[in-house]
């Protein structure tokens, strides 16, 4: 019989090969001084619930100071706390009640870029060409006879050129946003300086860092045309990225910055870690991101951008596991975050969406790996597609007209009118409005109802916890035959066994043969003795 309370691991240096990590999006999480933004005190008085949801980790969003043009990620201070979420106090005071709680923390480090309002970058503008400040970043100077053209033909991932140029002519380099000019990571300084951040946030207890952008700190030597034919952003330039197009990014010498991070990192107690957010031209070069001598994890998008097949999902999981199994690191598994379309509306939006998203959370959630949440998934929150422009923050809604607000929107908590508990009692205040259908998903409305998202969650975490089959993050999983569009798959622990079945079909299927019923995303339908799994649902059996 499974226990109804089981507390996170956290005696375990190896914690984060099998955890559960839940990523905060820290601006949309709690606010606890009714400004309408969330804030370190709103994680703080939330630890509670994340415990109980039953959770090893938080991810936090960057929180650090910075103008915000980018939701954070255009840091001005790597070492200090923005305002509008708190002070380093605050952290320091947050961080000892999760690790007291049995959570980890896990901040993001921006390392690709700064923001154009960082010391060094103002330096630079001031210092000028040929300057040592200026040196730390990717300035060139431009094409054309009096260098009014781009040094090169790179565009911004948020759309159009991906180069700025500054009152004496010269040009910077910005992948991202122009407020996020890219640092020159050949530069001694800028490696010397990273390192010391490391180290900063480790002694406050930091047990991990979520690296972003992680493929793009290197660009090719002498900076050489792609040679784009038309305009290309975001997933266009992962696409061709898959053909090894792409001179700024997955350069192999970012693996040396890497190289020199890890002994860092194992100079601290508790299995202190980092994960990579990258994107590669295969899963081999991928895996290159991992390793004793390297980060711990990289992220498996993969699984994310899956179709709704059980094609799909089995061709995906078999290369993600082989690929792990390689390099001796266990696969991270996501469905959703911060830049992505929430996965209920992914899946089809309304009760398909919702139905489907919970199918494919147990499948996740029963793979040999670490599994990242983001957060709302759990109260199967769908993405706000009708923000008012007027309102949309997202700098790449700005220049394409495409934007990831609409998975950013404050989530639900309590209470019958908007934002639904966000902030303190009394507030109406969020910086993005929450829709009123949110009203029924809020933790409170979820909260002891049998059949919610919420529930489901809290089930499946507490028997991955406790299950050996689930807890044993060295094993990998066996393949059973089922019925064509259905997934079946076993992972055993000695004498314990536990079947997951994933309905992808057009019809229900018999389970009874599989075991007993432990945690299912859909009622079961038919007899005792002939058990059937509704379409787009999963479940978890014990095996006889």
């Amino acid at each position: 019989m499974i226990s109804t309370a089981t507390p996170p691991r956290t005696d375990d240096h190896n914690w984060w090969r099998s955890a559960v990590v839940y990523q905060v999006y820290v601006r949309s999480f709690a606010d606890s001084d009714g400004d309408g933004t969330g804030d370190l005190q709103g994680i703080r008085q939330r630890l509670p619930y994340l415990r109980d949801l039953g959770v090893d980790a938080l991810w936090l969003t960057p929180f650090y100071t910075s103008p915000m043009i980018d939701g954070g990620y255009d840091v001005a201070d790597y070492r200090d706390v923005d305002p509008m979420f708190g002070t380093l106090a605050d952290f320091d005071a947050m961080i000892g009640d999760a690790h007291a709680l049995g959570l980890r923390i896990i901040v993001d480090l921006v390392p690709n870029h700064t923001s154009h309002a960082h010391t060094w970058f103002t330096a630079a503008l001031a210092a000028g060409p040929g300057s040592a400040a200026r040196a730390r970043y990717l300035f060139a100077e431009g094409q054309g006879t009096h260098g009014e053209l781009p040094p090169n033909d790179w565009e911004s991932i948020f759309g159009g050129p991906a180069w700025t140029r500054v009152a004496d002519g010269q040009w910077y380099l910005h992948l991202f946003d122009p407020a996020q000019p890219d640092l020159n990571w050949r530069h001694p300084e800028v490696r010397a300086e990273f390192e010391d951040v490391l180290r900063f946030w480790l002694d406050r207890g930091v047990d991990g860092f979520r690296v972003d952008v992680a493929h793009g700190m290197i660009k090719a030597e002498g900076l050489p045309d792609v040679g784009f034919s038309t305009t290309t952003t975001g997933q266009r330039q992962v696409e061709l990225l898959g053909k090894g197009r792409l001179p700024y990014f997955d350069q192999d010498e970012v693996h040396e910055i890497y190289r020199a991070w890890r002994p860092i990192l194992d100079s601290y107690p508790g299995g202190r870690m980092a994960v990579a957010e990258a994107w590669a031209e295969t899963p081999q070069r991928l895996a290159r991101y991992i390793g004793p001598d390297e980060l711990h994890q990289a992220f498996s998008f993969d699984f994310l951008d899956a179709t709704w097949s059980a094609d799909s999902f089995r061709k995906v999981i078999d290369t993600a596991l082989a690929e792990a199994s390689v390099v001796g690191a266990p696969t991270t598994w996501v469905l959703s975050n911060h830049d992505k379309q929430r996965h209920v509306t992914r899946y089809g939006d309304g009760v398909e969406g919702l139905r489907r998203a919970r199918a494919a959370s147990l499948l996740m959630l029963a793979l040999p790996g670490c599994a990242y949440l983001y957060q709302g998934e759990e109260l199967g929150l769908p993405e706000v597609l009708d923000l008012p422009d007027e309102l949309r923050q997202d700098p790449a809604f700005l220049r394409t007209g495409e934007s990831r607000d609409g998975c950013r929107v404050p989530i639900p908590w309590s209470g019958e009118l908007a934002p639904y508990g966000f902030g303190p009692a009394g507030s109406e205040l969020s910086w993005l409005p929450t829709p009123a259908t949110w009203r029924a998903l809020s933790v409170t409305a979820q909260t002891g109802v049998p059949d919610s998202t919420l529930e489901l969650y809290r089930t499946a975490l507490r028997i991955r916890h406790q299950h050996p089959a689930l807890a044993d993050e060295a094993d990998g999983i066996t393949w059973l035959e089922s019925e064509p569009g259905v997934l079946a798959f076993a992972r055993d622990a000695g004498d314990s066994a536990l079947t997951c079945v994933v309905n992808l079909s057009g019809a229900p299927v018999p389970i009874d043969g599989y075991g007993l019923p432990l945690v299912a995303s859909d009622a079961l339908t038919g007899p005792d003795a002939g058990r059937l799994l509704p379409v787009d649902a999963a479940v978890w059996l014990q095996r006889r």
